[in-house]
Parts: structure tokens; sequence; C-alpha cells
């Protein structure tokens, strides 16, 4: 592991070099063309310089004074008005990685008196979140006390509130990012949390709290950790629903499995399969966001995009941070001798409960043909409130089924108006079942017994609908039936498909995407009686960009106008997908 640990530093060397020249005397960045600062960046600056020292001990980088520029990045994270949380957390933690003494802190020692009173001041401000924000909380008090700034050591009181409230909201223990909508808004920031609280204890002045901590947070981590199997493509793909994907898709999954390795939550029979699942998500990351010619990340262009509250400086200072952590993580992992033979994958499926109570029902199905390599993440889970394509439960696989960013289309499923009311078939469901049918195949199945419309809003007595996915090698059948509780009025139906391409340049070999027969798609039955409207050309419009490449064409079976759907009849919408699987070179 320590030549990956030194490709780990020298990437980290080489992001920060690329970047350190944005950052102002006054401590703020220069953003990329096109983008604006976050009030938050300061402090993720910080977190890495403090990351880079942990892992090198070196204090200047292509003629830059390290010290001085996190100094500069905390002051102005403490005085930024009004005070971001997470800036604040990812600030203290930089501050922190330089020594918990304080005469013995280099950056500490460059900071002006009101600077320091400004520390104390905001480090002592509490707060109180229900979503991943709390883990910005747990880092602020491993500061607070690790600085001696309080005699009161609040960091076990907060972890264990924030467990309550993962205990009150999932019924299997996963984290709720929710803040609106639903509820149920199971997505990355759940492996984020863990990832940061975890490093956040690595930096605890008292190691005692962390050796108690690690049993409580191992009980929540590990359900990430043991979907990781299952979730990893062949290629290496990680997360990929969900905001914020892409990059910080493969490198939060990362960092969980190394520190799990290093903690000692992965079974040394397990070892070595993680290990694998480790090289492949590196080595997506590494083809997939870094321009390796001149050694930064790079998150946006002419083809691709990423979740639009990350801005390629923040990414660039994070990607860093990880980097450096991931060089100390694998010089500590002991991975057995020589490389034992990986089984080769087999075609399964799997469901992942996120949450089972009376009010609804939310996971994640997991499908994967050895055959083809397709392999699909079907989530069903809320959006909290702001809905987009990317948390719609349709198969997520990048390159065969694709879906913009950040903006809102119903790919792959069926979007039925009535009146001011847009539904569609995601964010919860009833009666949730998979199991295996005939010849090897699976099938993933609910109900939604009160439609939902596209605010996480249920109509009351409108009507329901019950979903059936079928997976049969690389074919894929799905059925929705509607049915109604009174005469209605459907106003409009909608169901898109997106075709993308790979990036041109940034890929990965042995990437799926899709052949030049497409999609192969069929619709069996439509009782809306759609019609597929002329291919839409979106190759020139930004706005349909994907976290790995461009979008060229939206296809849409529409009916644009009056149907009047009666009580005791079933609309039925079956449609299936046989699609040309290929690989791309790298």
């Amino acid at each position: 592991m320590h030549s990956f640990s030194e490709q780990c530093l020298d990437m980290a060397r080489s992001m920060l070099a690329h970047n350190l020249d944005s950052i102002q005397a006054d401590g703020t960045l220069i953003p990329v063309n096109g983008e604006q600062s976050r009030p938050d960046e300061p402090g993720h600056v910080a977190y890495a310089l403090g990351e880079f020292y942990r892992a090198t001990g070196e204090t200047t980088l292509k003629g830059y004074d390290l010290i001085d520029l996190a100094a500069r990045c905390i002051t102005a994270q403490m005085f930024t008005e009004p005070a971001a949380e997470n800036g604040l957390a990812y600030a203290a933690l930089g501050l922190l990685a330089y020594g918990p003494s304080k005469d013995r802190n280099p950056v500490w020692e460059r900071l002006v008196e009101e600077t320091k009173q400004r520390i104390d001041k905001q480090l002592l401000h509490r707060s109180d979140f229900d979503n991943h924000w709390q883990a910005f909380n747990v880092a602020k008090a491993v500061a607070r006390f690790s600085f001696g700034l309080s005699k009161k050591d609040e960091t076990s009181r907060l972890i264990e509130r924030m467990c309550e409230r993962i205990n009150a909201t999932s019924s299997a223990g996963f984290f709720d990012d929710a803040s609106n909508g639903m509820g149920g808004n199971f997505n990355l920031y759940g492996v984020m949390s863990f990832v940061f609280i975890r490093s956040a204890l690595q930096l605890h002045a008292n190691s005692g709290v962390r050796d108690r901590k690690l049993p409580t947070l191992r009980t929540y981590a590990e359900k990430y950790i043991k979907m990781m199997p299952d979730l990893v493509r062949a290629d290496g793909l990680g997360w990929a629903f969900g905001r914020a994907g892409g990059a910080y898709g493969q490198m939060h999954c990362i960092s969980l499995i190394l520190q799990g390795l290093r903690d000692g939550w992965i079974p040394d029979d397990q070892k070595v399969k993680y290990f694998d699942i480790l090289r492949r998500l590196f080595l997506f990351f590494y083809g997939t966001y870094l321009d390796q010619e001149h050694g930064y990340l790079d998150l946006r262009d002419q083809e691709r995009t990423a979740y639009e509250r990350h801005t390629t400086r923040m990414a660039n200072f994070d990607a860093a941070r990880y980097l450096c952590q991931w060089s100390r993580l694998a010089k500590t992992v002991q991975m057995p001798a020589g490389m034992p033979k990986i089984e080769p994958p087999r075609t399964s499926g799997r469901f992942v409960i996120f949450d089972k109570s009376n009010r609804k029902e939310q996971g994640l199905f997991l499908y994967r043909d050895a055959e083809t390599g397709l392999h699909t993440q079907i989530p069903l889970v809320s959006a909290g409130g702001k809905v987009t394509s990317d948390t719609l439960p349709f198969p997520h696989c990048p390159g065969i089924f694709d879906w913009p960013n950040n903006v809102y289309v119903p790919i792959m499923l069926p979007e039925l108006t009535f009146g001011e009311h847009v539904t569609i078939p995601a964010f919860y469901g009833k009666n949730m079942v998979t199991g295996l049918g005939l010849r090897n195949s699976y099938y993933f199945r609910y109900e939604q017994p009160e439609l939902i419309d596209t605010k996480e809003e249920i109509v009351k007595n409108l009507g329901s609908v019950k979903v059936q996915w079928n997976f049969a090698g690389s074919k894929i059948g799905v059925e929705f039936a509607y049915t109604v509780k009174q005469q209605v009025t459907l106003d409009k139906f909608r169901f898109v498909l997106a075709i993308a391409a790979p990036h041109s340049k940034y890929r990965t070999a042995g990437s799926l995407a899709l052949g030049p027969q497409g999609h192969r798609c069929t619709v069996a039955k439509d009782d809306f009686q759609g019609v597929w409207l002329d291919t839409e050309v979106v190759s020139g419009d930004p706005l349909y960009r994907t976290n790995y490449g461009k979008i060229h064409y939206l296809q849409t079976l529409m009916r644009d106008h009056p149907l009047i759907m009666r009580p005791g009849h079933i609309y039925r919408l079956a449609v299936n997908f046989d699609p040309d699987v290929t690989l791309v070179d790298g």
C-alpha cells in the first residue's frame, strides 16, 4: 500500500500547487471562470492545508508559506457573515490538524488577538441540526474541547443525539438527510457524515473519547460499508444517485472503506474483496475526474457538470485533503500478502431497506448482470423537497441509463398531471417486495396507495399506482398500473428517455456505454395513448449534462390532450428495454 500512499501524496501536492494562487490576501478564494465562490470555501482550504501538514510535515509548497495561507483562510472563515457552520467546522479541524496545544500550534501563533477571540466566540456558539450539518456540530465540539475553549466536552452527547435521530427516522439505521419533503432523503451525505465525524475524532485531544464512540459509529457506518460490494460497479463507479454524486461519490466511498480497514471494521476474510473495491473506486476517480496532464480535479467543462453547489475550487481542496488522509490511512492498513483471486461477479439483485414504517417504505434496489456488466441503482427515496432527476426511482446506470444533473426530467417514469398536481411514482412506497423470478430473473415492486406530486406532497383521494421492475440478463422491463378513486381528467402524460455519451477525454477503460442500437425501447402497453415526439437534440444546452458526459438526445412519449380516467379501470404503461451494452476504450 506504500506506493498507493506515495501516489496519493503526489496528487495532493499537484492539486494544491495548482490552486494555492487562488487564495487572496484576505483568505477568500478567486473562483474558476463561470463559477461563484461559496462562503465556506476558506474553511475547506484550511482543512486541506492542515491534512497536508499532518501527512508531510511540510510548511511550504511551490514557494508558498502554507502556515500563512492557513492563518489567512481561518481568519476569513471566522469573520464570514452570516457564519457558515460547515465552513467553521472545516476551519476548526484545519487549525486542530496543526496541533491541539496553542503554544505549539504554528498557525495559532500567526493569528492576531482579534481572530483568536473570534474563534473562541464562533466555536462556543451552539446550534442543532436534523440533517448532515449535525456532523459539523460534532467537529466544532471536538475543536472546542481540544483547544481548551470549553472544559465540558460535548462530543459524545452530540454523536448520541445524532444517532437517536437516525433511529427515529430510519428503521434500518441509515442517515436521513431530509429537512424538507416527506422525509427519508437517504443519500451520499450519510456516508460523508460518518467519514467527517471519524476524521474529527482522530484529531480529538482525548483519545479516550474516540475509543468510546467508535463502537457507536461502527453500528451505523458498517451498514454503508456492507453496501459497497453490491453498489460499486466493475469499472469502479461508486455512489451514483442523489445530489452530490460524481467525484464525491468516489471520494466519500474510498474514505469510508479505508477508515473501515484501519479501524478493523472489515473482517480479515473480506479484506481482499474490499481492497479490490478500493482499487476500482480509485481508478475510476483518477481516470474520470483528474486532468492528468496538469494534475488537478476537473468537474465542469463543455461536456459535463457537477452538483450545482460544489465549486471547482472547493472540490480540488477537498480532493487534496482526502488524498492526504488516504496516504496516511494506507500506511496503517495491513493487507494480506499477495493478491488472491477475486471472485468473478455474479448476476445478482439486492434490496437495501432504508426505512420501513406504517407511513412509508424506502430503499435501494441494486441489480447486476454478470455477462454484460450492466449494473443499476434504483433509489426509492425522498429528494429533500427539491426534486431533480438524480433521486428518481429508475435504473441509474451512467453510460447506459443517464439523466441530467441538477434539473428535473421524468426519466423512465410516467409523469401524470392533474390540474395543478404533477404526480410521479417516486419518493416513497408501500409493500415493497423484491425476489427471484423465472430463469434467474429478478423483480422489484412497490405500491403507492396515494399518488404524490413533485413537491413531495401526497394528493389525497386521487388515485394509486403499482410499479414492478423486472430484470433478466441485460433486459429490463417495467409496468406502472394506475387506478383512480373517482372520475378525473388527466391533463398531460409524459415519459422521457435520455441518451448520453461518455466524456470524450475523461473516461475509464472498460466503462459502460450505449452501443449504436441504443436502448432498444419498446412500449408493450400504453393505456394513456402517448405518442413519441420528434427526438429533441440537447447537445448544445448546458442544462443537459451529467456528472460523466453530455446528454445528446431526449426522447419523449407524451399525451398533451385530456384523458378522462374512470374508477374501476386499470390504466397500464409497460415498457421494455434491451440496451446495446458496450465498453469504452480508455
